[in-house]
């Protein structure tokens, strides 16, 4: 029995936030989409950013919008048209909703879809008891993956993408910024075969972390000094690939400057206002290449993201710290933004 209402976690005031609501309407679905009964949230950067009502979050989501996008369930209903997928299973989903007729749709670059509607931004997401996606965007969980891990496909996802996209196998590689997606990218880089690890953060407990997933050498973002070591720790030539996961202009400039010629740098980290780069001592002169990453190919990223897990490879848990209640959301966010926390799971039902 579907209940007729739910309780969710909503975006309901132009300020930091968010609302307990106990009489939110479940989600209608259209005959392409499925309901599903949430068991599992990851609560994400961006959430964080939408809690904290920001610029960004002030300009994009609509008041009124329940938020979340990481989530695991069970398939509760499904519309007139949907083919494969059946009530009873277990899943996990893309939050990123292509329109499917635009260029970049088209061509297998639905990632980059030109009219994304992402669910917990541009449409009710999973911080809820119920959440409605399309069939195409489901991604039915192997059964030995469990609920806390399902929950975190999406950003597990991202820093495959940035890892992938990059090519690690074999070379050295600096991850300027080591939050949840850059530890993520650490263990990931080191389950693909990276060579020598760099890392820097500001956070000296993250760093530790990191050298625990597989860093060889961790560095203080803060201690100006650090490029020219990176550079001496790989035979004075500088890191052969990139994977800037902070967003912060300086971490940005230093990582460029660090990175050998002929290297590799895939931005995944978002700037919160312009950056000034030395274009050409960092990037022409050097024969660099620049990869911008945005979220995860679809669905291409899923698949390795799946294959990886399953091979036991990946540190996953020191990263999934905490698991907690979904009525006591708020203690998530607040944990977060203390450090107390890296990755948290809220246990919806």
């Amino acid at each position: 029995m579907i209940a007729k209402s739910m309780k969710a976690v909503k975006k309901t005031s132009a300020g930091p936030g968010l609302t307990w609501a106990t009489e939110t309407p479940t989600p209608a679905i259209g005959p392409r989409d499925v309901l599903v009964a949430v068991t599992h949230a990851g609560v994400c950067g961006t959430d964080r950013h939408i809690y904290e009502w920001d610029a960004w979050s002030a300009s994009r989501v609509p008041l009124g919008t329940t938020v979340g996008h990481e989530f695991v369930g069970r398939v509760v209903a499904v519309g007139a048209a949907v083919e494969r997928t059946q009530v009873g299973a277990r899943i996990s989903g893309e939050g990123h909703i292509g329109c499917g007729v635009c260029e970049p749709c088209r061509t297998g670059n639905g990632h980059i879809c030109e009219r994304v509607d992402i669910i917990g931004i541009d449409r009710d997401g999973c911080f809820a008891e119920y959440v409605a996606i399309p069939e195409e965007n489901v991604w039915p969980v192997h059964p030995d993956i469990p609920d806390h891990v399902a929950a975190v496909f999406d950003p597990l996802g991202n820093a495959m993408h940035t890892v992938m996209a990059a090519g690690v196998s074999g070379r050295s590689v600096l991850v300027t910024g080591v939050g949840i997606i850059g530890l993520m990218a650490v263990t990931i880089a080191r389950a693909a075969g990276a060579g020598t690890i760099l890392v820097t953060d500001a956070n000296p407990a993250r760093l530790e972390l990191a050298k625990r997933l597989g860093a060889d050498h961790a560095w203080n973002a803060a201690d100006e000094r650090w490029p020219v070591e990176a550079r001496r720790v790989t035979h004075d030539q500088g890191p052969q690939v990139l994977l800037e996961m902070s967003g912060h202009p300086r971490a940005i400039r230093q990582g460029f400057s660090a990175l050998r010629n002929g290297g590799t740098a895939a931005l995944l980290g978002l700037p919160s206002k312009p950056v000034e780069l030395d274009l050409p001592n960092d990037i022409i002169f050097k024969g660099a290449t620049v990869l911008g990453i945005n979220g995860r190919r679809m669905y291409e990223t899923w698949y390795q993201v799946e294959s990886f897990v399953l091979s036991g490879r990946l540190q996953l848990e020191p990263i999934i710290t905490h698991q907690i209640a979904f009525a006591d959301f708020d203690r998530a966010f607040k944990m977060m933004q203390s450090g107390e926390a890296i990755k948290v799971v809220l246990r919806i039902t």
